[in-house]
């Protein structure tokens, strides 16, 4: 995914850490997980079976086992996009 948007991603990664439902180390947004390495210089969000692990230097990579899984997330992340700006 080269044409992969990362400050999209990493604003809907702030968005579940500032308001979604901490549970120990995680954060849950709707289907969206969301967590950090111990330095917070790698985040990771997670859907269904797929985690996308957002590196430094705006590096990132996925994770998943069905590609359906990714069209979801990449479309769930998108809707999302949009309605945390309305807000």
């Amino acid at each position: 995914m080269s044409n992969t948007n990362v400050s999209r991603y990493l604003y809907v990664f702030n968005h579940i850490i500032s308001h979604g439902e901490k549970d120990q180390d995680r954060y849950y947004f709707g289907d969206l997980t969301a967590w950090h390495d111990i330095d917070g210089y790698t985040c990771y969000i997670g859907y269904k079976d797929l985690t996308m692990t957002l590196f430094f230097h705006s590096r990132f990579s996925f994770e998943y086992e069905e590609e359906s899984t990714m069209q979801a997330f990449s479309k769930l992340v998108e809707n999302s996009e949009a309605e945390f700006a309305k807000k």
